[in-house]
């Protein structure tokens, strides 16, 4: 039953919104219907927080439970041994009048698809993100744009509803953090999430076997898919004010061609990023006719979530994304034109 946006994230959530989260869930009627939702094209973090509190309403004794995700009901091969897969249905057969609806990870409605309307029915909406651009969209927000990922949250709501950790709670959690963080490489990488890794590895869970699953495992074709692409990357030194930028793209025919699925042109912005001479990275991947992905990344002296913002999308100061549409050339000259704009305005780009 949300009224509609509540504005942006600012300095997270209060006790009174976690107080809020806490009763919604607690006071759920014993034949009570709960549905969880993530993002479309869900990655580790939208995967992992909405399965693990999933499995952690489970221990409250939640049986009436469904998780869902908008779009093609396929779950990317590197999270297919994730535990709380069981709660998957495809978005066509979620609960159109849940009591209680759980969103994960996502900064916007206009992220869950068919499923938005969930969020306007006559349940509670909760949402549990940690995007600085979340529109505060539910009738409960925790959106802390401190947080590494979204998984940090759904830890901290589940110790304040009293859910110990297990093993399957865990292993979830920690795919979350490890994706959100670059296994623990990037700059939100604090004290705090290597406390929470070492709260999720007592459990029992194997780092190694995980790590192997969702960053060391990819077939053959995507390897040769990725050998072709990134050898069309271009290099523009002089964009982002001269800080440099390093782009690619992607296509469905190039899919196809190596008889690959989308889910495996998620991690080509990693090798991108690498450039040593470009501080701002993008990948453009192909989702449909006249339809881009674009995923973007910074190594600090760009705010990359401004351009994102500026263009539909949304996302962090060093990591952020949007839908671009039209050709590959047009979608990279909106985003160095947002690039210039940012620079311009001393790093304040356009009001959003």
């Amino acid at each position: 039953m949300a009224a509609g946006p509540a504005g942006p994230a600012a300095a997270g959530p209060t006790e009174a919104d976690w107080a809020a989260a806490v009763a919604a869930v607690r006071g759920l009627p014993a034949d009570g219907r709960v549905l969880l939702i993530c993002h479309v094209n869900p990655d580790g973090d939208a995967l992992g927080s909405m399965l693990g509190f999933g499995l952690g309403l489970r221990r409250l004794g939640v049986r009436q439970l469904q998780a869902t995700f908008p779009g093609p009901p396929e779950v990317p091969e590197p999270f297919r041994a994730l535990p709380g897969l069981e709660l998957l249905v495809p978005a066509a057969q979620a609960d159109p009048a849940p009591d209680l609806v759980i969103c994960f990870d996502a900064a916007s409605d206009s992220r869950l698809g068919e499923l938005a309307d969930r969020l306007t029915g006559p349940g509670t909406a909760l949402v549990l993100d940690h995007h600085a651009s979340n529109t505060g969209f539910g009738d409960v927000n925790l959106v802390d744009p401190a947080a590494a990922a979204t998984s940090v949250v759904a830890e901290e709501l589940l110790a304040r509803l009293g859910v110990t950790l297990d093993a399957g709670i865990a292993e979830c959690l920690y795919v979350a953090l490890s994706t959100d963080t670059g296994s623990f490489r990037f700059d939100a990488t604090t004290a705090a999430v290597h406390e929470m890794a070492a709260r999720l590895l007592a459990t029992g869970i194997r780092p190694g076997d995980i790590s192997r699953r969702v960053f060391d495992s990819r077939p053959f074709g995507a390897v040769r898919l990725f050998g072709e692409v990134l050898g069309r990357a271009r290099l523009e030194p002089g964009a982002a004010a001269g800080h440099g930028l390093v782009w690619t793209y992607a296509t469905l025919d190039d899919l196809a061609r190596h008889e690959q699925r989308p889910y495996v042109l998620e991690a080509l912005i990693d090798p991108v990023r690498c450039t040593a001479e470009a501080d701002v990275s993008c990948v453009v991947k192909q989702t449909g006719p006249g339809e881009w992905a674009v995923s973007l990344r910074s190594k600090g002296a760009t705010d990359v979530s401004r351009v994102a913002v500026a263009l539909g999308g949304g996302g962090h100061r060093l990591a952020a994304g949007f839908t671009g549409r039209g050709t590959v050339d047009e979608v990279v000259e909106q985003i160095r034109a947002e690039l210039a704009v940012s620079e311009s305005s001393g790093g304040a780009g356009r009001p959003t």
